[in-house]
């Protein structure tokens, strides 16, 4: 499926979706209305840079969700050519990383269409008002937790929480290609 490269789209409105997840219910945007920040994470099961920072975002909804932050992965990658991607894969990753956000399966890959998103991980932030806000890396150092100096998506979340626009070059989230269907 060919996407727009373009990761120019901070102040897009946030794009509802309805996607089954890992626990086998089906969500959209709706199920967390309640919510101050949400986070969409394009992830999969197979990346190298999944692999290497998803305790990370473990502990990062874990110390966020009581400030009404909600993480959601979704999975949009080709099951078929990737199979460790599928959905049963899926239930056996958030298994074993103890994963404490729905992660939910991308299987038409509309949704990351939509989003135009294009790499796993590929971060999307979105203040109350569902305008996105963000859209970069997690941290500058993927694949050695303790040699990280800057924590993007932390500073991202923390102004917005406090009401503040973010005030940061935001860079780019490095990752595998989202891996499209040729049909």
């Amino acid at each position: 499926m060919p996407v727009n490269n373009n990761i120019d789209n901070i102040g897009s409105d946030i794009i509802n979706f309805s996607l089954k997840g890992v626990d086998d219910k089906y969500y959209t945007l709706s199920d967390f209305i309640e919510k101050e920040i949400i986070i969409i994470l394009f992830i999969c099961n197979h990346c190298p840079y999944v692999k290497a920072v998803i305790d990370r975002y473990v502990k990062f909804q874990e110390k966020y969700k009581n400030k009404n932050v909600q993480l959601i992965g979704i999975n949009s990658n080709d099951s078929k050519a990737y199979p460790e991607d599928s959905f049963e894969n899926m239930k056996l990753f958030t298994e074993k990383h103890k994963i404490n956000f729905p992660y939910l399966y991308d299987e038409t890959q509309i949704v990351a269409g939509n989003y135009q998103a294009v790499c796993t991980p590929d971060i999307f932030v979105y203040d109350k008002s569902r305008t996105l806000k963000y859209r970069g890396r997690f941290d500058d150092n993927w694949k050695e937790e303790d040699k990280v100096m800057e924590r993007d998506l932390g500073k991202a979340v923390e102004l917005l929480l406090e009401g503040e626009e973010i005030n940061f070059n935001q860079i780019p989230s490095m990752g595998c290609s989202i891996k499209w269907k040729n049909d």
